[in-house]
């Protein structure tokens, strides 16, 4: 690992750990030893090859988007880009229908009379192309309003939510019902950022590029406490599981985790969209055609498919942090022991600030990170 002169630590590889290593080395001059527990690059974004040489995202599937010009400049650095705009589809009573759920998917599940009559009301109440969370749609003192948010609640977020977060979504924070608005357009794209693309050549190709650096070494399989006391003595950006640094000592944070299912198709196009959603009562929340993802759409398509459960310390991997009071609550007091450290360790990312980030959002907190906070307490 080389020695232990001055210089940085970044625990975690993925978009945060990354993009700080990536500023680090080069605003400083100084070296940047970049280490992972898993053994590779990339974080939950990693893709690779499976076993029948298809290109798999490894991890669920990660589409790029974002508005930032700023965050799509510094990834364009490192990356050519394929355009791509996700499209999903959940399947309601028997038939697949748009998500975000629009006009369209109303024109499919709705007589036409009464499709026409609740576009009409949508777009007087909230505007053409609002994006209506549907916790407040929920709310609305229009008798029709009010039983299509029944409707689209019963049908599309309760089970989903249920099986993704392991509780019911009032009891989430209202910015994860908020990801998955109720939309007043024809728009069926599932995002609608300026920028939407994926790197052409997959997420380990962008990350093997951003890592590729002088200044930078990069340790695999190596977890933060395998270090020895000189190198953990640098100052370090940590991007893990925040009540992890602290080993647990004051709970657990919750966290949701994943298991996937590979299944290997003998030809693309299995899927007519690249994610179906299942907001039914199976287990499995989504499953997605990588090939709509990749570009690989040539010989065998694989599907992966999600199965969400819950986090087990040192069984399964944590994801997503779950939004809610008792997990706040005590993220914050994680959060203050952290902030003690702060000026020899900077704590950032989905896991470490207990935040639900995009990739995009992950990239702009360590940009942000080491701009405003990091280079003016060094320099």
């Amino acid at each position: 690992m080389g020695n232990a002169r001055k210089g940085w630590l970044v625990a975690g590889a993925g978009f945060t750990g990354a993009t700080a290593a990536r500023r680090l080395a080069e605003a400083t001059g100084e070296p940047v030893l970049v280490i992972d527990k898993r053994d590779h690059i990339g974080g939950n974004a990693f893709d690779a090859p499976n076993a029948d040489g298809v290109s798999v995202h490894r991890y669920g599937p990660h589409i790029f988007h974002t508005n930032s010009d700023a965050v799509f400049g510094f990834l364009s650095r490192f990356t050519a880009w394929r355009p791509y705009e996700h499209r999903v589809q959940a399947e309601i009573d028997g038939r697949l229908v748009p998500l975000p759920f629009g006009f369209a998917a109303i024109e499919a599940l709705f007589p036409a009379a009464q499709a026409a009559r609740l576009i009409a009301r949508l777009t007087e109440r909230y505007g053409a192309e609002a994006r209506v969370p549907i916790l407040k749609l929920r709310q609305s003192e229009d008798g029709d309003l009010k039983a299509l948010a029944a409707f689209i609640y019963d049908k599309v977020f309760a089970g989903y939510t249920l099986k993704q977060w392991g509780m019911p979504a009032e009891a989430l924070s209202p910015s994860v019902t908020a990801r998955v608005p109720v939309i007043v357009s024809r728009d069926e794209r599932y995002f609608a950022d300026r920028h939407q693309a994926m790197p052409a050549e997959g997420y380990a190709a962008l990350f093997a590029r951003m890592l590729d650096h002088p200044l930078i070494e990069v340790a695999l399989s190596t977890p933060l406490e395998s270090l020895p006391p000189e190198l953990r003595a640098r100052r370090t950006v940590y991007t893990g599981p925040l009540d992890a640094y602290f080993g647990h000592d004051e709970g657990h944070l919750p966290y949701r985790s994943m298991a996937f299912a590979e299944e290997t198709r003998p030809a693309f196009g299995v899927q007519p969209c690249g994610t179906i959603n299942f907001p039914d009562d199976r287990p499995a929340t989504r499953t997605t055609e990588q090939g709509w993802l990749t570009g690989e759409t040539a010989g065998r398509s694989v599907l992966v498919t999600e199965y969400p459960q819950a986090h087990v310390p040192g069984v399964n991997e944590p994801f997503y942090p779950v939004p809610g009071e008792a997990g706040d609550a005590l993220a914050r007091r994680y959060r203050a022991r952290a902030e003690a450290l702060n000026g020899r360790v900077w704590f950032a990312g989905r896991l470490a600030d207990y935040q639900y980030y995009n990739m995009d959002q992950a990239a702009a907190r360590a940009l942000t990170l080491v701009a405003k906070e990091i280079l003016p307490q060094a320099g």
